[in-house]
């Protein structure tokens, strides 16, 4: 059987989103555990469960409804992907991030990425949000290998700012506005799915890392490479192993979102309007 091109599977991919709304998304989003509420404030919106997009991937994470979702907020139009992928649900990196690359293809010029990560920063606090400055990959593995299409980006993406620092800008700005402040720092990717050691928290503390989790960065480095502009949130939403004597959990995580989500939420809506 022939082998279909990735651009054929974005072409189709896009296609049959289109085909369900006739409006063009301006902002991405994609939402990361027990973040998905923002999905309910959608006018107008248009759900498409990802099992009928072709070549798409399948959410399989508690907290990820895996459902796109356009229409409006604030009068932006968006594509909002409620419900992420993972290499750690066996997913290579490009599949993970193909959904950025069909985001692109149905007009998306900017996108908003977060997730519920882990402090590795001793100052942060839980239920604190971050915004993502850089990152680092310690996945290990990049979806940008293989042969490059320069229909889609170039060879070699300049990454020096993978989070753009206008757009940080206007997220602090934001956020005094709406009367508190944002921590800001680095995002250390890791595989997963297990949390990790503390040695290993004492490891990304010393090479820089703010907070640690098992996602974005794959997302990331696509929108870049597609030209996209990024902003990019974590919710702080438990410490990293070994700062804290007790264990972690997922149930942690997704209690750590919900007691979060007003503030993020008007974080984004205030926002949203702006970018």
């Amino acid at each position: 059987m022939e082998k279909v091109s990735l651009l054929e599977r974005i072409d189709q991919a896009a296609a049959a989103i289109a085909a369900r709304s006739g409006e063009t998304p301006e902002i991405g989003l994609i939402l990361g555990s027990g973040l998905g509420i923002l999905a309910d404030l959608i006018e107008d919106a248009v759900v498409v469960p990802y099992h009928e997009i072709p070549f798409f991937p399948v959410s399989t994470v508690e907290g990820h409804a895996g459902e796109l979702l356009l229409g409006k907020v604030k009068g932006r139009q968006v594509l909002m992907m409620k419900g992420r992928f993972h290499t750690y649900e066996g997913y290579e990196p490009d599949a993970v991030s193909f959904p950025v690359r069909v985001m692109k293809k149905l007009g998306v010029k900017t996108l908003l990425v977060t997730n519920a990560a882990g402090g590795v920063n001793e100052s942060f606090d839980v239920g604190d949000l971050m915004v993502i400055s850089d990152h680092l990959n310690f996945m290990f593995r990049n979806p940008l290998i293989g042969p490059n299409d320069n229909s889609l980006g170039v060879r070699f993406p300049d990454m020096s700012e993978a989070y753009s620092k206008r757009l940080r800008k206007l997220a602090h700005e934001t956020a005094a506005e709406l009367g508190f402040s944002l921590r800001e720092g680095v995002y250390a990717a890791m595989s997963g799915p297990a949390y990790e050691t503390p040695a290993e928290i004492r490891m990304l503390r010393i090479v820089g890392s703010d907070a640690v989790g098992m996602s974005t960065v794959p997302e990331v480095m696509v929108a870049r490479h597609a030209g996209i502009e990024v902003l990019g949130f974590s919710c702080i939403s438990n410490m990293a192993a070994g700062i804290l004597d007790q264990p972690l959990s997922h149930a942690e995580v997704m209690e750590a979102a919900d007691r979060v989500k007003d503030k993020f939420l008007g974080l984004i809506l205030a926002i949203l309007p702006k970018i």
